[in-house]
């Protein structure tokens, strides 16, 4: 399996169980339980759900496509091999994460940066001028956060505002305590509130906005 290559069966495209939307975190689990029963055909709806974001990771960490596709292949391999100890008790996508960050921490040369995912130019399709702009700004409050922390904190940034996940989960994924993963991602919050108080309708950035 190649990166962005979804896991094939036999040839047939596999039947999805009957009633089942394959959407959000419990649909996640759904499908690692069928793969784990069995159903080994149903891991490329994982891998299509989830191996943007992997390669994402990969970029920041490896920085060309080569080895970003090569970690996402590596990634996804570990993690059908040990789908089993999957346990349900977190979001898929956390596991998935935590398997993806120590496969790059283990991989990476001391050498090598970790660049957060804001310094790279991405334009959506179809954006409106408004969003183009709100887009910058916050960009630009994110990357003025993490160019201030050292870098193997970045990722912490990184996961709480692109990866919408919980201290917790950082905890989890990377085994930073919460209390510093919550100063550094503060930080950045506090820059995105001052760049966007110019905007209506956004004057408070959420998600715990008030930590």
């Amino acid at each position: 399996m190649t990166a962005g290559e979804r896991p094939r069966g036999n040839g047939a495209e596999p039947a999805e169980p009957a009633g089942i939307t394959f959407q959000g975190d419990d649909e996640d689990r759904v499908i690692a339980a069928q793969v784990v029963f069995g159903h080994k055909e149903l891991f490329r709806l994982l891998v299509k759900r989830h191996e943007q974001a992997v390669y994402g990771m990969g970029m920041s960490f490896f920085r060309n496509a080569e080895d970003a596709s090569d970690f996402t292949q590596e990634v996804f391999l570990k993690t059908f091999r040990n789908l089993s100890r999957f346990e349900g008790r977190s979001r898929f996508s956390t596991w998935l994460y935590k398997i993806a960050y120590n496969t790059a921490v283990n991989n990476i040369s001391r050498k090598k940066d970790y660049h957060s995912l804001v310094e790279e130019e991405i334009v959506p399709d179809n954006d409106t001028p408004e969003r183009e702009l709100l887009r910058n700004v916050a960009r630009e409050a994110v990357l003025e956060a993490i160019t201030e922390l050292p870098q193997r904190f970045r990722i912490c940034v990184d996961l709480f505002f692109f990866y919408d996940r919980s201290y917790q989960e950082i905890e989890a994924i990377t085994g930073y305590p919460v209390n510093t993963i919550k100063s550094h991602v503060f930080r950045a919050k506090k820059i995105l509130r001052e760049k966007l108080a110019g905007f209506a309708g956004y004057s408070k950035l959420g998600r715990g906005d008030a930590e």
